[in-house]
Parts: C-alpha cells; sequence; structure tokens
C-alpha cells in the first residue's frame, strides 16, 4: 500500500505523493518496531529531512526511553493512534513539572498534544505499543534537539528507566 525506502532499522520514508495507511498497515509497523533493537519505528511521510513539514507515524515499544530533550524553534504535535504514554514536562534544572496522559480518543485520555515551549520533555511508554502520527516543523536538524545535562543517556535503559520512574513518583503518580 505504501511505497517505501528503509533508511534503517526504525526510519522509513514514503517514496509517493500520497500515503495512504491502514490498520494493517500499522500493525506492520508494529511488528517491524519489534523486530529492531530499540522497538521503535517510524514512517515518514515528508519526501526527506530538508522539508518544511514532517510527519510521521511513530510506534514505540513500551521498553523504551526517550531520553529528556527539547528542541529549539520547532513545535510538536502528537495524536494518538493507539496504546497510552505520559507526556513529562520538565525546567532546564530536571524538576518535573507536569504529567499528561495521552490514549486513544474512546480512551477518554486526552488524544492530542501540541508543545509550542521550549521545554525540556520524555515520553513514557503505558501500553506495549504506543503509535501516534507526529508533527513538526523542518528541516531536520540534530543539533535542534538538546537532551538534558541531568538525565541518563538514551544508551543507558536501565539507568534512564529509573530515572523517569523516580520522577514520576516525585509527582506523586504510580510509575
Amino acid at each position: 500500500m505504501v511505497n517505501i525506502s528503509v533508511v534503517n532499522d526504525e526510519v522509513l520514508y514514503a517514496l509517493d505523493g500520497v500515503v495512504c495507511v491502514n490498520q494493517s498497515y500499522i500493525e506492520g509497523l508494529k511488528l517491524h518496531a519489534a523486530g529492531n533493537p530499540r522497538k521503535r519505528a517510524r514512517l515518514c511521510a515528508h519526501p526527506d529531512e530538508t522539508n518544511n513539514l514532517h510527519e510521521m507515524l511513530v510506534v514505540l515499544g513500551k521498553a523504551n526511553y526517550i531520553r529528556p530533550h527539547l528542541h529549539t524553534g520547532k513545535s510538536e504535535s502528537f495524536h494518538v493512534i493507539e496504546g497510552r504514554a505520559d507526556v513529562i514536562l520538565f525546567d532546564n534544572d530536571g524538576k518535573a513539572l507536569k504529567c499528561i496522559e495521552l490514549g486513544e480518543p474512546a480512551s477518554g485520555l486526552c488524544f492530542y498534544f501540541r508543545l509550542d515551549k521550549i521545554l525540556f520533555h520524555t515520553l513514557v511508554i503505558r501500553s506495549d505499543y504506543f503509535v501516534f502520527h507526529e508533527t513538526t516543523n523542518g528541516p531536520f536538524i540534530r543539533t535542534d534537539m538538546t537532551f538534558a545535562e541531568w538525565s541518563p543517556k538514551e544508551n543507558e535503559i536501565e539507568a534512564g528507566q529509573l530515572f523517569i520512574q523516580n520522577k514520576i513518583y516525585e509527582m506523586g503518580k504510580s510509575a
């Protein structure tokens, strides 16, 4: 259904100017995510990294640790397709400011989230898979993303998960 180019284990690009995705394709993305080390998959509907608008279908498995980060000069939005996750917002010193629960529309939780402030943030996956449509402005420039120095590195998965659990506990929520 979607003509793609595989960039790496996690990133696929749609090659056509018209992109249509159904539930069967989502299931395929989940299988793709399950088959790679970080349990992630992303279908980019935009033509390449230089495009001014980036639209992606993202699948994240439950065991993911997304290192707290911020984007300079960008906004981003999530529209939940399947599953549940928390967005945690932090101040510059690593204090957790807010936890926003996300879920598919029928869950009664927020199913749409937009961040237009320069705040550190992370996602905590609450279901086996979290599938969402992400929109942000391009072009993608890796140096526009700043990782929080006060958080474990992304490859330190166990330390990162413990760090996030402690932040959630500090906010009075259950991990």
